[in-house]
């Protein structure tokens, strides 16, 4: 079984920067524990991928490429306690796609393309979850009703959505919460006497109303035994973004390789992500990936390609931009070629 496991790192490892499995592979011994198949080509979960898995504890299917989960898919994994989901192209959450993992714990779907998540979806680990991440997805509206019903979750990740109201029934149900994370909304108002009230929680959150001008991060630590409310905004110290590298003047041809470089420092450490000169969240695909030291590569350059790349480092203080440009020329009618005349990055 260790052997097994060994030889799917290496092959994740071996698979950065291009093209590798477009599907599970069907040869997986179905005793495995720990299965990581981060960084391929997915693009689909069927039922058959981990049928018999009875013993897989934790499964990695971070950056693939993933826009179908069909029905039951995970049903087998009864065992299973962490599900990575993270950078692939989810954008709906069905009632039947996370059916049967009744012993979950961590479950993250940050950076999908999520807009909507069905009401009885976590219906199978309402009990047991702890960890859900839904950050930089595009829920207009946080399906509180659903989150409420998680009694164990303890760590709740909704950080860059397009929120744009917090239910006065909030998250006053979750009494184990303990960390919440609403930074890079959208939010006009927060209820005082209801949401959040006297919940011992951490908490961050940015982009806030006037009428709490300043108080941009909260916190609360239970063993103080004060509430949400009662944290004067001194006694915090936060250090928003600062971009600390950014690509060079670099000039990149209509199907060449391009790479962007974005590098920022902060307390707490930023997360970076990019947008495309269409305005598009950049994620891992065939064409493009994003990793985690803030580095884009551009496999292939095409047209569209040409313009402003924006970088964006933020935490819980703050955010900080960086723009980049790309241009891509292609051949002269006459098949000869004209000198290239690229658009420097910024």
């Amino acid at each position: 079984m260790e052997r097994l496991w060994f030889s799917l790192l290496l092959l994740a490892a071996a698979c950065r920067g291009q093209p590798c499995l477009l599907f599970v592979p069907a040869a997986i011994d179905r005793r495995t524990v720990e299965l990581r198949l981060q960084e391929n080509f997915i693009t689909a979960v069927r039922r058959k991928d981990f049928a018999n898995m009875t013993s897989l504890l934790h499964l990695t299917l971070s950056r693939n490429t993933i826009s179908q989960i069909l029905p039951s898919a995970f049903s087998d994994l009864r065992r299973l306690r962490a599900l990575h989901l993270d950078s692939n192209r989810l954008t709906v959450i069905k009632d039947d796609h996370f059916k049967g993992l009744t012993n979950l714990r961590h479950l993250i779907l940050a950076s999908n393309q999520i807009h909507s998540i069905s009401a009885h979806a976590f219906d199978d680990f309402l009990s047991t979850l702890e960890d859900l991440d839904l950050s930089y997805n595009n829920l207009a509206e946080t399906p509180w009703d659903m989150i409420g019903r998680l009694t164990n979750v303890n760590t709740l990740n909704m950080g860059s959505q397009p929120h744009r109201t917090c239910s006065p029934r909030c998250i006053h149900k979750p009494t184990q919460l303990a960390r919440l994370d609403m930074t890079s909304n959208k939010l006009k108002k927060i209820p005082r006497t209801l949401c959040f009230l006297r919940i011992p929680v951490y908490a961050k959150f940015q982009r806030l109303p006037p009428h709490l001008p300043g108080v941009k991060f909260w916190w609360q630590s239970p063993s103080l035994a004060k509430y949400f409310w009662t944290i004067p905004e001194e006694e915090f110290i936060c250090d928003p973004p600062v971009l600390t590298r950014k690509s060079p003047h670099t000039v990149s041809m209509e199907g060449q390789h391009a790479s962007l470089k974005c590098k920022a420092n902060g307390d707490p450490e930023p997360e970076v992500h990019w947008i495309s000169p269409e305005g598009r969240l950049i994620s891992n695909g065939t064409r493009t990936l994003v990793f985690p030291n803030g580095s884009l590569e551009i496999n292939v350059t095409v047209l569209k390609d040409s313009g402003n790349f924006t970088c964006i480092a933020s935490n819980a203080a703050g955010e900080s931009t960086g723009k980049g440009g790309a241009c891509c020329d292609g051949s002269a009618p006459s098949g000869k070629q004209h000198e290239p005349q690229p658009r420097p990055f910024l």
